[in-house]
């Protein structure tokens, strides 16, 4: 692709970004000043707005790019980066800037062909989609913002508020800068949120003459789900004596299937004291970005004084039974996330009496494209200390039980599942004190669209705990309700739950203190409940769902035929039929109890969604 320089009109008043290069002038989008007031536009005669929308196409149409001089910007300058695609040509990195109520990306194209859409929408579509289109006719390049209509009809918008700052060459690919802010005062524009955002990108295979002369139908593209606007967390100071140790996977040579579970064992130095782990963060091996989907380190259970040797797949035959056992967490990361940092007066306990020397590291692979012979020794590196703070923290899961027996119908836009903590589990559990909950890593898989968790005490919601840095004084007595939002309007059979990356997770890895046994605290639907619903969907419908002991749940899922009646039954189900409750210490033992066909929570009073 040829690179000239890019040239905008002057806009008065307007400030330049601290990315801005020679040669480019850089015009804010009117925006809203707080999220709760509507957007204010001046208004305009119509010949005004022909006037304006003319002046902005010819500068559109002459925008230039050059291979601008000046250093690949930090990477502290941007600490938010996501491979957009699964070979990791296009990896997106970004701030957000509140006081401007803006985000700035930092788009890195590796193999720039003839240009690139990036942008967002609702649901992962190209239709309807706010986008910011990079295209080159074979002489020259031109850059803009655009909209999609429903057919997927390109169209130049007549407010640019994707506003490129800066464009650079470098040996690794082509580096954009731009900005877009939150919300602005065009409909055409996709408003940015809390919560998941759908990102899609296109990468133009042939130089095309026009903008409206794009097929994004016939685009090599896709789309990644990420939480663009992060909490605005200060980083505590860290101690002087701070040590780090690496857990990570020697060599893997990543298997050549879309989803695998990759087991690790690690063990502590003999005689390793206790420590506070205090921080840890993502070491990713260079150019498997886009393969290391999530991975976690266990401790294992210290009633067995030893774990034999493991590195292969989790789901293996010739795993050791014995590496069940090592079911506490110690860390937690997923693609896109940060480092994760312990408040001053906790830090995770690990090594000394009574703590197991044996780690496991599990690596969730996606490898969508099925690559073969790639090599990864990513994991997680641990920050910790021997000056021990004044609480022990620990790590509870909340949400569903990874099984089947939980699924989604195929083609629904907004199919809820719910996972309980009961008062039961938690008044066992948990100090009559109650704990305090510092922060909430959520996970599920590609359906996903929306988790939250909610305290309900004596039958009425009554807080949000899954926003970062939410502090609670209670929680022993207390229900925690994980919900799950899920969309499968692009599939064709039941999604069920379970590991695989086109199955199904709803997870609300909650940190708090003090310390307990508690290390999952989730449910299913009764199974005895599940099978009654396969008897009923058989007497209703003319096709027979074979219900025989060998057929698994997954299976009859699929066999089911999706009318009306079927998936508003299921819906029923999930509403009303008592749970299986997994109150469970980090050996995966229950909490002593009767745990099975457990009745629902009774909630008479919900908190308001947020508007």
């Amino acid at each position: 692709m040829q690179l000239k320089s890019i040239t905008y009109p002057a806009c008065p008043g307007g400030p330049a970004h601290k990315w801005a290069q020679p040669g480019i002038r850089c015009c804010p989008g009117r925006m809203q000043n707080s999220k709760s007031k509507p957007c204010s536009c001046p208004s305009l005669k119509l010949r005004e707005v022909v006037s304006m929308y003319f002046t902005m196409v010819a500068a559109f149409l002459v925008i230039l790019v050059v291979a601008l001089q000046g250093s690949v910007p930090q990477e502290s300058d941007f600490p938010y980066t996501v491979p957009l695609d699964p070979q990791g040509l296009l990896e997106l990195s970004w701030n957000v800037s509140y006081p401007e109520q803006a985000v700035h990306f930092q788009l890195l194209i590796r193999d720039l062909r003839f240009g690139l859409l990036f942008g967002m929408s609702d649901r992962g579509e190209f239709e309807n989609a706010d986008l910011a289109v990079l295209w080159s006719d074979g002489h020259n390049s031109y850059f803009g913002d655009a909209w999609s209509d429903a057919r997927g009809q390109l169209h130049m918008d007549s407010q640019q508020d994707y506003q490129l700052l800066g464009a650079r060459r470098a040996p690794e690919g082509l580096y954009l800068l731009f900005r877009r802010a939150f919300s602005t005062c065009d409909p055409k524009d996709y408003l940015i949120e809390d919560g998941t955002v759908h990102l899609i990108y296109g990468i133009l295979e042939k130089p095309v003459h026009s903008l409206q002369a794009i097929n994004v139908s016939a685009l090599h593209g896709g789309l990644q789900r990420v939480q663009l606007l992060k909490p605005n967390i200060s980083i505590p100071e860290l101690p002087s004596d701070m040590k780090t140790m690496e857990i990570t996977a020697p060599d893997v040579v990543i298997p050549s299937q879309e989803t695998t579970y990759w087991c690790y064992m690690a063990e502590l130095p003999e005689g390793f004291p206790k420590h506070h782990i205090i921080m840890y963060e993502p070491v990713v091996t260079a150019g498997n970005e886009a393969l290391v989907h999530h991975m976690e380190v266990f401790q294992c259970a210290a009633e067995f004084d030893s774990f034999p040797h493991y590195n292969g797949p989790c789901d293996s035959k010739m795993k050791p039974e014995r590496l069940n056992y090592c079911r506490h967490v110690l860390a937690a990361w997923a693609m896109g996330a940060q480092a994760f940092y312990y408040p001053e007066e906790a830090g995770l306990a690990f090594g000394g009496p009574g703590s197991s020397r044996y780690l496991r590291l599990e690596i969730h692979y996606h490898n969508p494209l099925v690559f073969k012979g790639r090599r990864d020794s990513s994991g997680i590196r641990l920050y910790y200390t021997a000056t021990l703070r004044p609480y022990d923290a620990g790590i509870m899961e909340l949400g569903l039980v990874y099984t089947p027996v939980m699924a989604i119908p195929p083609g629904e836009d907004n199919f809820i599942l719910t996972g309980y903590c009961t008062d039961k589990c938690t008044q066992l559990a948990l100090p009559a004190a109650g704990i305090r909950i510092f922060a909430s890593q959520l996970h599920t898989h590609l359906a996903g669209r929306k988790v939250v968790t909610v305290l309900s005490r004596d039958g009425r919601e009554r807080q949000v705990v899954n926003a970062d840095r939410h502090y609670s004084p209670h929680f022993q007595g207390d229900e925690l309700i994980t919900t799950c939002t899920y969309n499968t309007e692009d599939r064709s059979r039941a999604t069920v739950g379970g590991f695989g990356i086109l199955e199904e997770m709803c997870v609300n890895y909650v940190h708090y203190y003090p310390q307990t046994q508690l290390e999952l605290c989730k449910s299913a639907v009764d199974p005895g409940y599940l099978h009654r619903y396969f008897n009923l969907v058989n007497r209703f419908n003319d096709e027979e769902i074979c219900m025989c002991p060998q057929v698994s749940v997954p299976q009859q899922f699929y066999s089911i035929p999706w009318n009306t009646f079927n998936r508003d039954v299921l819906k029923s189900l999930y509403g009303f039929a008592p749970i299986s409750m997994h109150c469970n210490k980090s050996s995966a033992v229950r909490f002593p109890g009767e745990w099975e066909k457990q009745p629902l929570p009774r909630i008479t009073g919900r908190l308001r969604e947020p508007g």
